[in-house]
């Protein structure tokens, strides 16, 4: 199977076809996209904007649950955009913008794998005032911030 052969059969998938054929179910899931995006963001800005030393020692308790909403947004992120781009994945995948946002992904994702790998299983607040800890916090805010930036430009492009 080719590649477009391939992009025209997920089109064709029930679900594929229900997001573009009921009214109002592909903005909601652009809704829930956001708002996943906000909840890994706004979750993991508190985490580095900590590990940078900004924000209090007072965080540190919440540290490991941060983490864990985090995830539960890049789940819910990656879910909903999975879905987005299922409708039209053939102009996603010549699309520049996306390209770069899922290269910025791979990155963010990477880093954030190291840095849980570095702080042990059980807690990130290992790698607190730790070059490491300092060096993976900045990488990830401006990865995360570069992926909404890109993600904002596919619809530009």
């Amino acid at each position: 199977m080719q590649l477009t052969e391939a992009f025209e059969w997920i089109e064709t998938i029930p679900l594929v076809r229900m997001i573009v054929t009921i009214p109002g179910l592909y903005p909601a899931i652009s809704a829930l996209h956001i708002l996943g995006i906000a909840l890994l963001v706004g979750s993991i800005a508190i985490v580095d904007l900590r590990l940078l030393g900004v924000l209090s020692a007072k965080l540190d308790e919440a540290l490991s649950d941060l983490m864990r909403m985090a995830l539960v947004g890049f789940a819910v992120a990656a879910s909903t955009g999975l879905l987005l781009v299922s409708v039209q994945i053939d102009h996603y995948a010549s699309n520049p913008a996306f390209l770069t946002k899922m290269a910025i992904l791979l990155v963010a994702g990477t880093n954030a794998v190291l840095l849980r790998a570095a702080a042990g299983a059980a807690d990130i607040r290992r790698v607190l005032d730790t070059s490491r800890g300092r060096i993976a916090a900045a990488l990830s805010l401006a990865v995360w911030v570069s992926a909404i930036f890109s993600g904002r430009w596919i619809a530009f492009i």
